[in-house]
């Protein structure tokens, strides 16, 4: 049985019960069941050449449920018909369609009133399309306090013009624009994750991978299977902290959807993290590759921007000390910020030791500063920094793009990896 064709009804519920509006039942659209005595489904036509806005058929969606809620259901109807012409492909609006035409026949026993043999054949999609509704329906009611950002964007440079932080909790992604008065959020967007879940470990698990990434492509849908979509972004998992734990597994994109599917279940990927193509498409062209980060959590912990003021100045200051030493070309004082365990481009800290003795040599005596700096937090069993610098020696008109992890050991802090990335 396909997914559009069961029927669904616990989103509408949640405004349409509250509201005290009258109940209406659920059918099964496509096969015509009691939607058909109501009224006959809306004639196929040509998709029209038009403009999707991303977050676009979601909004109207949820308005439909507004109008549900407030008793309007004429409104409701010819919005949720407006709706399915425009995305046919959207199969909660075909299903919420089917609802409204179905109430004009017989009131709803239960959510999810379908015919038993329906419901038995079709359970797991019909819970799916119920978990989809009451995630989309909770971003709708839960939305991030006005201000606040997520606690692991401690600081970035104005070289990161855009961020995303991924809730898979919420099975939502935001994103953010970084402006000279701080970050803004721009943008919120549904989001399906693994089949199996989250805290990817191996290669196979169908895990979505937790912590700090980056966007390391843009891959053109012209290369890719219909599956992808509107295109895909591939994420640096393993991160060098990922390796250190012995994850394993690779080819972690965020991508789009077929084009007979606009969205899909939340937990329906190998790993990925999947959009409708409409916000794919606005996420593509906003990334820069290599300098958007993507933090995917569990749960995001929303807090208002000075209150991270601190901590990031506890860490600025570390960061200078790092500085200061290698400025100094003490090579003891220089190493006493490196973990024994450190790892930079597959070398241990005895085997990295000559290319930083090399650095040193050619900066002769003079400072160094850091520039376009940021660093991003991630905690779980451990509290580690992902920072991003260009290490700039004094007289140079530029110098490498490096990225360094730091973990905290006791009070100090540690880098127990450091690379060039550009």
């Amino acid at each position: 049985m396909k997914r559009a064709s069961l029927v669904f009804w616990s989103l509408a519920s949640a405004c349409l019960f509250s509201a005290g509006a009258a109940g209406a039942s659920t059918s099964n659209q496509r096969s015509g069941t009691s939607a058909k005595a109501a009224r006959p489904a809306p004639p196929q036509r040509a998709p029209l050449r038009q403009v999707v806005r991303d977050g676009e058929a979601e909004a109207r969606l949820i308005e439909v449920y507004k109008l549900i809620g407030q008793a309007r259901g004429r409104e409701a109807m010819a919005r949720a018909e407006s709706l399915v012409r425009d995305h046919p492909n959207f199969q909660l609006a075909q299903l919420v369609y089917g609802d409204l035409l179905a109430s004009r026949a017989r009131p709803v026993r239960t959510v999810g009133d379908v015919p038993d043999a329906a419901a038995q054949t079709g359970a797991q999609m019909l819970a799916e399309l119920r978990e989809e509704s009451q995630l989309r329906i909770r971003a709708l009611r839960e939305k991030p306090p006005v201000g606040a950002i997520p606690a692991q964007f401690l600081q970035l440079s104005l070289r990161n013009k855009h961020a995303i932080a991924i809730d898979a909790s919420r099975a939502r992604l935001y994103l953010f624009e970084n402006t000279p008065t701080g970050l803004k959020l721009v943008g919120d967007y549904y989001i399906s994750v693994g089949k199996s879940g989250i805290e990817k470990s191996i290669e196979g698990d169908l895990r979505t991978p937790l912590g700090v990434y980056f966007v390391t492509g843009n891959l053109d849908p012209k290369s890719l299977r219909d599956f992808y979509g509107a295109g895909a972004l591939p994420i640096n998992y393993p991160n060098p902290y990922d390796l250190r734990r012995g994850k394993t597994g690779s080819g972690i994109w965020l991508h789009g959807t077929p084009p007979a599917q606009f969205s899909r279940a939340p937990k329906a990927t190998d790993g990925c993290v999947v959009l409708a193509n409409p916000d794919l498409q606005r996420i593509i062209r906003t990334v820069e590759i290599r300098t958007t980060p993507v933090v995917i959590a569990q749960s995001l912990h929303w807090v208002q921007p000075v209150s991270v003021q601190p901590d990031s100045r506890r860490f600025a200051d570390t960061i200078q000390a790092w500085r200061s030493a290698k400025a100094s070309g003490d090579i003891g004082r220089i190493l006493s910020f490196y973990s024994p365990d450190f790892s930079g481009g597959g070398k241990s800290l005895a085997e990295w030791m000559p290319a930083l003795r090399l650095e040193i040599d050619k900066a002769n005596g003079r400072d160094v500063f850091l520039k376009e700096l940021s660093y991003l937090r991630w905690t779980d069993n451990a509290d580690t920094m992902v920072v991003t610098f260009d290490e700039v020696v004094a007289g140079a008109r530029g110098g490498p793009v490096k990225r360094q992890y730091w973990m905290r050991q006791g009070a100090m802090w540690k880098i127990f990896f450091e690379g060039v990335i550009g």
